[in-house]
C-alpha cells in the first residue's frame, strides 16, 4: 500500500516528497509566513513513542533539533522549528539544493589539489562554530556534509551530537559511522571535541585517496583504528598527492588525542601552512560548476595528458578542457543530468579532460549511470544528441581520417576488403573495440554495420571510433578476424 502524505505539517505546505525511509519521510515544504522553501525531516510517533525500543530514535531526533538549532553558520544547515502533528514529529530546516560528498565520492568524482584545501576549510570553520557552542557532531563523513550548487559546504545530521553540559545522548553505546570514529570512541574513553577533528582528518585521507583509511568489518575496524597506521596519501597507487598532506592526515588521525589537532582552527592554520598560498573555500563551485568551456581551438585535438589538478596546461584559465565545443559538451551535461542530476556538470567537465572525443566521453560517463536500464537509455540518447549535433557516435571529429583509415584497412585485408559482413563478424568486432570503447560499443557497433556495405567501411568506422593511441592495434585485431 503507498504511504498517504500529508498536505501539511503545521503552518507548512508540503510541495514534494525528497524521501522515504523506515523510520519517516523527508519533505520539500513551504513556510506560507516567511514563504521560504524548508526541507521537513519527520519520525512516526509510534517511534517517538515511550517504548524502550523507540526511546533512542527519539532521542536522538529531539536531539538534531535541540543541537541545530543552537548553531547558526553558513556551513551548517539551520534549523528552524520543531514540532508535531498527528502522527508525525517533524524538523523544519533549511532546504539545501545539492549532493553529499558521498554522493561524489561513490561515482568517482576525484577531488584535485586545488579543491580539497577549499573543501576542508569549510568544513572546519563550520566544526569550529560548533564547537564554540558546545556542540560536538560525533558523525562527521561524507553523507553528512551537502554540497551545494554554489560551491559551499554544509554540514547536516545532528542527531548523534554531543552537547556540553547536557544529558542528551549520553549512551554507553558506540554512537557513530566506524570508519569515521576516533580510536577513544571505541576505547570506551572520555570523549571531547577532538572526536570530530580525528573524523576531518578521515574525510581529509578519503577526499585524497578515496576512500576511508580503514575498512572491514567493524570487529576488523575496532582494531585497525586503535592499533594500525594507515598508508600515507602520497604512497598510495592512483592518488599522486602532494607529501605535506601525510603530515596534515598523521596529525589528526594520531591515536592519542593529546597529539593531534587541539581545535578546528589549528587545522585549518596546518592546511593553509602546507598549501602555502591563499585558499579559494569555493575553489569546486569556481573551477568547474561556474566554468565556461572556452571555443573549440582545433577539431580532435587528440587525448589530453594526464592531470591531478585543475591547473593543469591542458586546460583553460577557468579549469576546462581546450579542445572541446561549448555546444557540445552542453548537449552532454543534458542528456547525463536526467539519470545523475546537477552533478552531471561536474562529471562531463572532469572527464572531458581526459577523454579525447564524443564516444569515448560517452563511454567514460555510462560508468556513472548505475541501472542497466536507465544506462542503455542514456547511450541511446547519446547517439541521437551527436546526430542531431551533426557528429555521429563511432565517427572521430578529426577531418580526413576516415579515408585514411579506409585505406589502411584495404592495405591490411586487401583480399577481403569487399568481403560481406556477418552476425558472427559483428559480434566479434564488438568485442574488439569494447575493450576501448565501453558499454557504447555495443551502439556503435551496430550503427556502423548498418551503415557499411562491406567489411572494409565497417573496419574503418569502427578504427576511427577509438582513440588515436589504439587505432593501430585495434587494426590488427579487426583485420585478424574471419
Amino acid at each position: 500500500m503507498a504511504t498517504a502524505h500529508p498536505a501539511r505539517l503545521g503552518k507548512y505546505e508540503i510541495t514534494e516528497v525528497l524521501g522515504e525511509g523506515a523510520m519517516g519521510v523527508v519533505y520539500k515544504g513551504f513556510d506560507p509566513d516567511i514563504r521560504r522553501v524548508v526541507a521537513l525531516k519527520t519520525i512516526r510517533q509510534a517511534l517517538a513513542g515511550d517504548s524502550v525500543g523507540s526511546a533512542g530514535i527519539a532521542a536522538r531526533f529531539r536531539n538534531e533539533a535541540q543541537a541545530g538549532g543552537r548553531l547558526s553558520h553558513p556551513g551548517i544547515v539551520q534549523v528552524y522549528d520543531y514540532g508535531s502533528q498527528e502522527d508525525v514529529a517533524y524538523i523544519a530546516m533549511e532546504f539545501v539544493e545539492g549532493h553529499s560528498l558521498a554522493h561524489y565520492l561513490t561515482h568517482k568524482v576525484r577531488f584535485t589539489d586545488e579543491d580539497i584545501p577549499g573543501l576542508m576549510i569549510q568544513v572546519l570553520d563550520a566544526l569550529h562554530h560548533a564547537h564554540e557552542q558546545g556542540v560536538w557532531h560525533r558523525d562527521i563523513k561524507p553523507a553528512n556534509i551537502i554540497l551545494g550548487r554554489n560551491g559551499r559546504l554544509k554540514i547536516a545530521d545532528f542527531g548523534v551530537a554531543r552537547i556540553e553540559n547536557s544529558g542528551l545522548t549520553q549512551m554507553h553505546t558506540l554512537i557513530g559511522t566506524p570508519a569515521y570514529m576516533a580510536p577513544e570512541q571505541f576505547r570506551g574513553d572520555a570523549i571531547d571535541r577532538r572526536v570530530d577533528l580525528y573524523a576531518a582528518g578521515v574525510l581529509l585521507y578519503t577526499l585524497l585517496v578515496g576512500n576511508p583509511p580503514f575498512s572491514g568489518s567493524t570487529e576488523a575496524l575496532m582494531y585497525k583504528v586503535v592499533h594500525e597506521e594507515p598508508p600515507v596519501p602520497s604512497k598510495v597507487d592512483g592518488a599522486r598527492r602532494p607529501p605535506f598532506y601525510d603530515t596534515l592526515v598523521a596529525t589528526a588521525l594520531a591515536k592519542d588525542p593529546n597529539k593531534r589537532y587541539a581545535t578546528a582552527e589549528a587545522f585549518k592554520a596546518a592546511i593553509q601552512r602546507g598549501v602555502g598560498e591563499p585558499i579559494v573555500p569555493d575553489a569546486w563551485e569556481q573551477t568547474v560548476v561556474r566554468s565556461r568551456v572556452p571555443e573549440m581551438k582545433r577539431a580532435g585535438a587528440g587525448p589530453l595528458p594526464g592531470a591531478t589538478s585543475l591547473s593543469n596546461t591542458s586546460q583553460g584559465s577557468h579549469g576546462t578542457p581546450t579542445h572541446w565545443d561549448r555546444d557540445q559538451l552542453a548537449a552532454v551535461e543534458l542528456v547525463l543530468a536526467k539519470h545523475v542530476g546537477p552533478m552531471a556538470t561536474v562529471l562531463v567537465r572532469r572527464a572531458a579532460r581526459e577523454c579525447p572525443d564524443l564516444p569515448t566521453l560517452y563511454a567514460q560517463l555510462a560508468s556513472h549511470v548505475t541501472n542497466p536500464n536507465a544506462r542503455a537509455e542514456f547511450l541511446g540518447q547519446a547517439s541521437s544528441s551527436n546526430t542531431r549535433m551533426g557528429t555521429k557516435v563511432g565517427a572521430t571529429s578529426i577531418p580526413g581520417i576516415a579515408s585514411g583509415t579506409k585505406s589502411a584497412v584495404a592495405s591490411h585485408a586487401s583480399s577481403g576488403a569487399g568481403a560481406p559482413l556477418s552476425p558472427a563478424m559483428v559480434e566479434a568486432a564488438k568485442k574488439v573495440v569494447a575493450t576501448h570503447l565501453g558499454p557504447i560499443a555495443g551502439v556503435m557497433v551496430k550503427k556502423a554495420a548498418e551503415k557499411s556495405p562491406d567489411r572494409a567501411a565497417f573496419f574503418a568506422q569502427l578504427v576511427d571510433a577509438v582513440p588515436p593511441a589504439a587505432r593501430e592495434k585495434v587494426l590488427a585485431e579487426l583485420t585478424r578476424l574471419t
